[in-house]
């Protein structure tokens, strides 16, 4: 059985909610002041907070400040029930992470559709999720109803890049956020001689420039297109909204992105210790992982031997001497420029 805090200082009120409440078979707790409010829902841990705003003593903004600080109860929805329709008091409501408002006078109705809709989604947060995109795509779906990945980037301002050509800049202010339609994105850092360090990879369907945009910080490595591009461009405006209409879509949605982190690490741990010979293999294997979605063809690289070595961490020079040696023991095969891995799994067994 669901458990539902109501807090309300009006009787009348709170008895009223919490007997159509229990009459749908929720457990219903009751509070008659804010402060009585937090230890009950401290106590109680309820799967559902509904709080009036205007409140003697400590208000319903103060309560979901104090909810929020809370770790054991910080994730809880909350449901602001309320008098008020001016659109400050919803705006301020949303910023500080309610997740609904129930605007007085109200119907069992209204009520009841708005608990079950709200629970509905927790249940569907509390879901395993996928990795990545995928898993992305499900949470939007759970927590904004239709506001799934398609429908956020369908209909954007789209723009068209060429082979080589800069999308952003390392040090520059991020004021958008793109999303892949077509085409392949690598990211690098660069050093006082000019020398690259891939730090990712991107294709269609994925996001680029989030991580700007969550920092409120300048790019830390500069964006360029790998061959002929495509993005979606979405205003920072939309995005913050995004990530501000539901502080538990907001959470998630920063560990999906975030999760790429364990993956630059053993990126770096790689370029730091792996051998000449292991460093390229390396570096073959993340184009192939990235990019290879036709698993009956042989996977094939089209890049200048100068990008594909800073993605290995080394020289031009050596990186090219090395895919001599794999073409000499049919790792890969090397044809006008094109590299096709021949025998993947030489390359993922290649001893460091």
């Amino acid at each position: 059985m669901k458990k539902i805090l109501i807090i309300e200082d009006n009787e009348d009120i709170r008895s009223n909610t919490a007997e159509i409440l229990q009459l749908s078979n929720y457990k219903v707790i009751e509070a008659a002041d804010g402060k009585t409010g937090i230890e009950k829902a401290i106590e109680h841990k309820p799967d559902l907070i509904i709080c009036d705003i205007m409140m003697p003593g400590l208000d319903g903004y103060g309560v979901l400040h104090a909810i929020h600080k809370n770790e054991a109860i910080k994730n809880t929805p909350f449901i602001f029930l309320t008098a008020k329709t001016e659109r400050s008091d919803f705006r301020k409501g949303m910023e500080l992470g309610a997740d609904d408002y129930i605007t007085k006078p109200f119907s069992g109705t209204e009520l009841l559709n708005a608990v079950d809709s709200r629970l509905k989604k927790l249940d569907q947060l509390k879901q395993h999720l996928a990795p990545g995109l995928q898993g992305l795509e499900q949470l939007m779906q759970a927590s904004t109803g239709n506001t799934t990945l398609s429908s956020f980037t369908k209909d954007r301002d789209t723009n068209k890049y060429k082979k080589k050509q800069t999308i952003y800049a390392e040090g520059n202010h991020p004021n958008k956020l793109y999303y892949i339609l077509k085409g392949k994105i690598k990211t690098y850092k660069s050093n006082e001689d000019g020398k690259e360090l891939v730090t990712g990879l991107f294709g269609a369907g994925e996001f680029i420039g989030y991580i700007a945009l969550l920092e409120g910080a300048t790019y830390k490595d500069t964006a360029e297109a790998i061959d002929e591009t495509e993005l979606a461009v979405i205003p920072k405006e939309d995005f913050d909204e995004l990530l501000n209409k539901n502080t538990a879509v907001s959470k998630k949605f920063m560990e999906l992105l975030a999760g790429n982190i364990s993956e630059k690490e053993n990126q770096l741990l790689g370029l730091a210790y792996h051998s000449l010979r292991k460093k390229v293999a390396d570096a073959l294997l993340m184009l192939k992982k990235k990019y290879h979605h036709n698993k009956a063809e042989k996977f094939t690289i089209d890049m200048n031997r100068e990008s594909l070595a800073s993605m290995a961490g080394t020289a031009t020079e050596s990186f090219i001497r090395t895919l001599s040696d794999f073409r000499h023991e049919k790792i890969i095969d090397i044809t006008d420029g094109i590299i096709t891995i021949t025998d993947p799994l030489k390359l993922e067994q290649m001893l460091n």
